[in-house]
């Protein structure tokens, strides 16, 4: 059971390395918007986080606030994402400080998830 467990983390990791790699490429070309492939990471990270809330037969208790620090930052993160894919398609891109906030929010989410036990 506990190899199940660390292979959802596995792909909760994976979720957050496809969301920030798509990131960096936007950075990286100075396009400053959101992608579609930002929002398939988000989706492989936010499914793969839902399921590691399962208990997998564990003896001690959950880290809720963890969990709900986590949630919250990719709603966020996910609200930021939509409004900018959207406003792209109207041509009024978000600042461009909305798009860095987004970069530090998936940093910190995936920070989050490795260093607070």
């Amino acid at each position: 059971m506990e190899i199940l467990r660390h292979v959802v983390l596995l792909v909760h990791l994976v979720g957050f390395a496809i969301l920030f790699g798509a990131w960096v490429v936007e950075a990286a070309a100075r396009r400053f918007q959101a992608t579609r492939l930002m929002d398939l990471g988000l989706l492989i990270a936010f499914l793969a986080g839902v399921v590691l809330c399962a208990p997998f037969g564990r003896d001690y208790d959950f880290n809720w606030a963890k969990i709900g620090i986590k949630l919250g930052i990719l709603v966020v993160i996910g609200a930021l994402a939509g409004i900018s894919r959207s406003r792209a398609k109207k041509n009024t891109p978000l600042p461009t400080w909305t798009f860095w906030l987004i970069g530090a929010l998936i940093l910190t989410n995936a920070a989050l998830a490795v260093i607070w036990r």
